[in-house]
């Protein structure tokens, strides 16, 4: 059976416009009051057409018509007659000749200012227009309109129907003027939003409460605001191809490294993807390592630590829909530093970064280390120590990775219910479910009191990381780590600590190594690494993440005089 290929909808649109036209320039011939005006107008609308037609057939090589009428049947034959999108059509001049037609999507648009700075405008500026009068057509009138009565600020043109439904899809009201193949964008844009609120997973006890939100701009906003600075540049990507998601770059022009800005501008360019909902498409798709446990993209929610983060030289990538910032170079001391660290006193902000460090281990191998020495080297416990334990261990019938395995993910399923449970009983349930089931298997026999004490001391040590991210990884090595230390003890711990020092030895983050400034070990770095020495002694930048303007403001050390 011989079937038809189907003709385009947009083509078929096209050719029946361009043979209407057609009859129409040949009645027109035949007859003897032919106006040269009205067969001009017709000329150009037939070589638009054609000019359309020769083109593939995309929404981005479609150019406005110069008929109104058209124009609003394209567009609601694209939007499929959408019940938001909304379309007003009036009339102006001394004899209704000025046709105009305004379109806004409600819900995004402010309709009160439309109403006020727009159409009211409108129908009084050019209430008494007359075209043809005073050397003014339609062309003339659209720049008048454009330029002389519009009180709004943002105001361009649009000539084809991709960068029309692109803007009416996001908030701005279109004009449409019969007669013009040109529309006027105008920006009136407005959603419903949420306020600026103290961040949720970054809190601190000295320090700004403000966090990010929804809503790209603003968050913009919050970052201009501490840095008031014109080299700070702003760089906005359109990405996905169904959501047209905004993507901005925010980066200090002359501190930034210029190949760093460069890679992650290929690497925003490379995106081809339906849909960006939110920053971590964004951060998995432009990660160094996709098989890795540690994060090479840091993520924060906090206006402070992003402005800190791009005046050492770093890159923020703001995604517009989510309040979670991505900053690079993200190297491994950036997940262990919390903004409160520079708000505190030098000698509060080093002991606390030590008390850091110190439960990222605990978290990381203490589950190892008891299952290790309980089950290979009794040796190494004092004897009071190890007769309380293998009492404790009397009657319980696992053997210690068994034990710790089922007691761990025990604590991980009491987190994630506690994370997806409402606010308001959320954390009591999980408290209480951990303790209620930890009392309950030590009396059943099944776990021993000691195996409790171990998982609480590593679910705690796990909170203190400041970055989820970071936690993350260490619940998931955590596991491997007692599988090696059920296998071989000590050794089995030390040989999963060197594979993990190589590992993360040969990440990279934007082409910076992970480690800095540890290995490559970096002697002026190490002033904000592990400690945190005064204000005044933080002289330069990371000497690997800005190469340019490494040397900050010299600040001298507050003595008192005598």
């Amino acid at each position: 059976m011989k079937t038809r290929t189907p003709i385009p909808l947009k083509k078929y649109v096209q050719d029946k416009h361009e043979a209407k036209l057609k009859k129409q320039l040949k009645k027109l011939d035949q007859s003897d009051s032919l106006s040269q005006e009205k067969k001009r107008e017709l000329m150009q609308d037939q070589e638009s057409a054609q000019n359309q037609d020769q083109t593939p057939q995309t929404k981005e090589a479609i150019l406005l018509f110069s008929a109104l009428k058209k124009n609003i049947d394209f567009i609601k034959e694209t939007i499929g007659n959408s019940s938001d999108i909304v379309i007003r059509e009036f009339q102006a001049g001394q004899k209704g000749e000025i046709k105009i037609g305004i379109i806004f999507t409600e819900g995004l648009t402010k309709s009160d200012e439309l109403q006020n700075f727009v159409l009211n405008t409108l129908m009084v500026e050019i209430r008494n227009v007359e075209l043809n009068s005073m050397n003014l057509d339609t062309t003339n009138l659209f720049n008048l309109i454009k330029n002389h009565s519009l009180p709004v600020a943002g105001v361009s043109d649009i000539t084809d129907f991709k960068q029309l439904l692109l803007n009416l899809l996001s908030g701005d009201s279109i004009l449409l003027m019969d007669g013009c193949s040109k529309a006027i964008s105008i920006s009136l844009k407005h959603w419903a939003d949420r306020g600026v609120n103290e961040p949720s997973s970054q809190t601190v006890v000295r320090g700004p409460k403000d966090g990010f939100t929804e809503t790209l701009r603003k968050n913009t906003a919050l970052v201009r605001r501490r840095i008031k600075d014109p080299n700070l540049w702003i760089e906005t990507h359109q990405i996905g191809a169904k959501t047209q998601t905004d993507v901005a770059m925010m980066y200090l022009k002359g501190v930034a490294n210029d190949k760093t800005v460069e890679e992650v501008q290929n690497r925003l360019n490379r995106i081809s993807i339906d849909a960006i909902l939110e920053s971590g498409y964004i951060e998995e798709l432009i990660q160094d390592e996709t098989y890795s446990p540690f994060p090479t993209v840091y993520n924060t929610e906090r206006p402070d630590a992003v402005a800190a983060a791009i005046l050492e030289g770093r890159i923020a990538i703001l995604v517009d829909g989510t309040p979670f910032v991505l900053v690079v170079p993200a190297l491994f001391v950036h997940f262990l530093q919390a903004s409160e660290d520079y708000y505190q006193r030098t000698d509060i902000a080093i002991l606390i970064r030590l008390l850091r460090y110190f439960a990222f281990f605990l978290a990381l191998l203490t589950p190892s280390l008891f299952v290790a020495v309980t089950t290979f080297h009794q040796e190494m416990l004092p004897t009071q120590l190890l007769i309380s334990l293998a009492s404790q261990r009397e009657g319980v019938p696992f053997p210690a990775l068994v034990e710790a395995v089922m007691m761990e993910l025990t604590f991980e399923i009491l987190r994630e219910a506690g994370v997806r449970l409402p606010r308001a009983v959320g954390s009591s349930i999980s408290i209480v479910g951990a303790l209620v089931i930890g009392q309950a298997a030590v009396e059943a026999g099944i776990i021993s009191a000691s195996m409790v004490i171990i998982v609480s001391l590593t679910a705690i040590s796990s909170f203190v990381s400041p970055n989820f991210n970071m936690s993350i990884s260490v619940r998931m090595l955590r596991f491997l780590f007692m599988l090696l230390a059920a296998s071989f003890g000590i050794f089995g711990i030390i040989l999963g600590l060197i594979v993990m020092v190589l590992h993360l030895n040969s990440l990279r983050s934007f082409g910076v190594p992970y480690l800095a400034p540890f290995a490559p070990f970096i002697l002026k770095d190490q002033k904000d690494s592990i400690i945190r020495l005064p204000h005044w002694a933080l002289f330069s930048r990371p000497r690997l993440i800005s190469q340019k303007d490494i040397k900050r403001e010299d600040t001298p050390s507050p003595k008192p005089s005598n």
